[in-house]
């Protein structure tokens, strides 16, 4: 049985919590990416098979909310935000948290000012080996509350493999990421590491290592990208791809696919033992949510509203899923939907918040998409829906439609 643990009851739901558990004992194996479909009359919400807290964000939220409860006056300190929500985040500084660097890592509050006895939590996307360094030599027990998410450590431990077997590790992930920061320094620790960002970065890559652009070509565009003292005709002979595990999985597999194509053209039939496998290095977690929201795609609909922080990799992705298809609102949570006609929504292109009118079409029944990234509490979807419904007088209640939809499913078993 799956680990259970213990997240704080205002972080579950009514609604949402009881269609998961419904979906989980009718189908244990997850073989059944179908949406699940709340039917409040007017307006319907397809929800996605797979969203919300996954093992990495309920195993960091226990540990923070434990370290809360064990302080005895100690001060506690986070090294930046433990997981990219919002909601999460400020209910943590409201306990008194306080956050030593944003998430980009610039400093809020000097190491200097920490003792020994200060509390400060790892986050889930971890630390890098030098600043662990730091507050180890302050005198900090980094181990006591430490929420790296053990598929972040896998990646790390695949890496520190590949890169003793004297490969190159080529990181698929955003350079100044939290977790990329922290892969790359571990990385680098045992091997040369070059990041990139996408496929189209990587198609220049593989003009390099095929040979169609030289050296100056290279450090132009991989410039801040690669660890120091790195040599393009030394270290692009032996490759293996390693990801920021909240990217598009299919995204990170063409480009390992991408740059052992380019290792063939170089190598000829020999260019195969140039790359090395990672493709085990995949979070399972942002896969099941990246194929159920393409299944919830497939089902159609009239928009799709995306919950979560606008700072979320992972989320973000769900968005560019969503978008090539239909309307797609990218939202913290309720209170984004000002009125059936005003919406703010994080536009991931722009990297702005926006406000759109006319958001939500007139039409009944409404068909609306509704799924969270990995560090999106249950209980926002609930207020999501809550909100939307206000608007629609002859909507039945939560309890109503969750009577219905657990009817439904029993009768298609």
């Amino acid at each position: 049985m799956a680990r259970q643990f213990d997240v704080p009851t205002f972080y579950r739901s009514a609604v949402v919590s009881a269609v998961k558990e419904a979906r989980r004992l009718q189908d244990p194996r997850k073989k059944d990416l179908s949406p699940s479909v709340l039917d409040f009359g007017p307006v319907r919400f397809k929800l996605a098979r797979h969203f919300g807290f996954c093992y990495g964000v309920e195993n960091a939220i226990e540990i923070a909310y434990r370290a809360i409860d064990e302080a005895n006056g100690r001060r506690i300190f986070l090294l930046s935000e433990m997981i990219h929500n919002p909601h999460v985040n400020e209910d943590l500084q409201a306990r008194g948290i306080r956050f030593l660097r944003t998430t980009m890592g610039e400093q809020l509050i000097p190491f200097s000012e920490l003792t020994p006895d200060d509390i400060v939590i790892i986050p889930a996307f971890g630390v890098t080996l030098e600043t662990q360094k730091v507050l180890e030599d302050i005198g900090v027990n980094v181990e006591a509350y430490n929420t790296t998410c053990p598929f972040v450590e896998k990646v790390w431990t695949r890496s520190t493999k590949i890169g003793s077997q004297d490969y190159t590790i080529v990181v698929h992930g955003k350079r100044y990421h939290e977790e990329t920061r922290a892969t790359f320094s571990h990385a680098q620790s045992v091997a040369p590491v070059l990041v990139v960002r996408d496929k189209e970065e990587t198609e220049k890559l593989a003009s390099v290592i095929r040979g169609e652009q030289n050296l100056a070509y290279f450090h132009e565009h991989f410039k801040n990208r690669y660890s120091e003292g790195f040599d393009p005709e030394r270290d692009l002979v032996r490759l293996g791809v390693v990801n920021q595990t909240t990217m598009l999985a299919t995204e990170t597999a063409e480009i390992a696919a991408m740059l052992k194509r380019a290792l063939e053209v170089r190598y000829g039939d020999d260019g195969i033992s140039h790359f090395a496998d990672t493709s085990d290095t995949l979070c399972y977690a942002t896969n099941e949510n990246q194929d159920a929201t393409r299944a919830l795609i497939e089902k159609g609909a009239d928009l799709a509203v995306i919950v979560g922080g606008s700072n979320s990799s992972n989320t973000s992705h769900l968005v560019e899923l969503c978008e090539e298809r239909m309307p797609t609102y990218f939202v913290s949570g309720d209170e984004s939907l000002i009125s059936r006609d005003e919406i703010k929504h994080f536009d991931i292109h722009t990297k702005q918040v926006e406000t759109a009118s006319g958001w939500l079409p007139s039409k009944e029944p409404l068909e609306i998409l509704l799924t969270a990234g990995a560090s999106c509490p249950d209980v926002l979807l609930d207020r999501v829906m809550a909100r939307i419904c206000s608007w629609y007088p002859t909507a039945i209640t939560p309890e109503e439609a969750l009577v219905s939809f657990q009817s439904n499913s029993i009768q298609s078993n």
